[in-house]
């Protein structure tokens, strides 16, 4: 499996007090960085979405990282965990 680092990540509440946050992470091989973003009304149910993270890359990359979240439930937790430690609140209030 490529290598996975953790660029930079953050979570916060909006006005309705849903959680909103980001991770940035890079894979090794794949020739642009990543951006998923993450929203849960209650800290448990999370939807995500997944972009480039800067200028668009080669889009069968994108659908293969795509797929990997999809399926690799440790990845995405990993991805999730990386924005809620650097969240103001920490992991304690979101779990």
């Amino acid at each position: 499996m490529s290598q996975v680092r953790i660029e930079r990540a953050d979570m916060k509440r909006d006005n309705a007090d849903q959680f909103v946050g980001y991770t940035v992470f890079s894979i090794d091989g794949h020739a642009s960085s990543y951006e998923i973003t993450f929203l849960s009304k209650n800290g448990r149910d999370w939807d995500y979405s997944l972009n480039f993270a800067g200028e668009p890359g080669i889009e069968e990359q994108f659908l293969q990282i795509d797929e990997r979240i999809e399926n690799d439930d440790e990845l995405f937790d990993d991805l999730l965990d990386a924005a809620i430690d650097a969240s103001e609140f920490g992991a304690s209030e979101a779990d």
